[in-house]
């Protein structure tokens, strides 16, 4: 693999060495200056706005392809906004099959895309670099603080509706969900409900993004009964759980920790995805490879993902 320039990693070494939590809220973009390039050195890569891969992916994922596109290319967040124009999991897997992504940064996407994939004859590659959960939210006046796995799939089927058969108030449970081609949903059905259906819930009951989801919760109806679902890095690095919790699940709070030592039941990493034919040295397998090894691994944890590499 070709490699970044020394000025390039100089300023991903500074990112990672900023004070404060690692975090999407307070990190800062390197000065463009810093980022300045001499003249390239023979195997040296040079990434430019024009062989800069056009990157897809999840919209929990829209961070860290700002803060990569700004580190290797020396401008800051907002500079680079334009070409992080991620579609959400589903689509940016369409995208990349459709040729109009080269990469990808995303959850695993649901089954109808593997069967595209198939009937299209398409292959990727696909490598996580960095682990998720799967994480359920509700009001911080809600009493109950923890629920087990199979009373998660209870809630989801309509077998338990009130909150006081968990050991909390008399409160109706108003359990919200993802809408079908979203990664949170296609999570929720894999790790947790397996082969139990969910319950057909009303239509407003059914959330298009995250934001969406979470804000539900938290304002229902002015009171405690909500509950929802979302990953992890939107729940905590992003504050999108200010004025709700997090529910431990089995007796294990989902935290960096227990998600990297995989004691947190609902794991699924985040993946890195191209074309399988993408040629060696191109910009797009630089990038991939480059996500992978130790300084693309150190910006993800410093951007507040769960790193695979700890």
């Amino acid at each position: 693999m070709k490699k970044l320039l020394p000025a390039l990693l100089a300023a991903l070494l500074l990112l990672t060495a900023c004070a404060g939590t690692p975090g999407a809220q307070d990190t800062q973009s390197p000065d463009p200056q810093d980022t300045q390039s001499p003249a390239p050195d023979g195997d040296a890569f040079v990434f430019t706005r024009e062989n800069f891969p056009r990157l897809n992916g999840s919209t929990s994922a829209i961070p860290l392809g700002e803060a990569i596109a700004s580190v290797l290319l020396g401008e800051s967040r907002e500079e680079v906004a334009d070409l992080v124009p991620f579609s959400k999991t589903t689509a940016s897997y369409r995208a990349l099959m459709e040729g109009q992504s080269d990469l990808l940064l995303a959850a695993e996407p649901a089954q109808s895309i593997y069967e595209e994939k198939e009937q299209a004859g398409f292959e990727w590659e696909m490598e996580p670099f960095a682990t998720d959960a799967l994480v359920f939210v509700v009001n911080q006046d809600n009493p109950v603080d923890s629920v087990t796995s199979d009373q998660l799939r209870q809630i989801y089927t309509g077998e338990i509706t009130n909150w006081s058969q968990l050991g909390g108030d008399d409160v109706p449970i108003t359990p919200f969900q993802r809408n079908a081609e979203a990664g949170s949903q296609t999570l929720m059905l894999k790790l947790v409900m397996g082969d139990v259906p969910m319950a057909e819930p009303p239509a407003e009951q059914i959330i298009l993004t995250m934001e969406g989801l979470v804000d539900a919760v938290r304002g229902y109806d002015n009171d405690t009964g909500a509950i929802g679902y979302t990953v992890y890095y939107y729940a905590n690095d992003m504050n999108m759980a200010q004025g709700l919790k997090l529910l431990a699940v089995d007796g294990v709070t989902p935290s960096a920790d227990t998600i990297r030592s995989g004691e947190y039941p609902f794991l699924n990493p985040y993946y890195v995805v191209m074309a399988a034919d993408q040629p060696e040295g191109s910009p797009t397998r630089v990038l991939f490879d480059w996500l992978l090894g130790d300084e693309g691994q150190a910006l993800v944890a410093h951007e507040g993902y769960v790193s695979i590499k700890g």
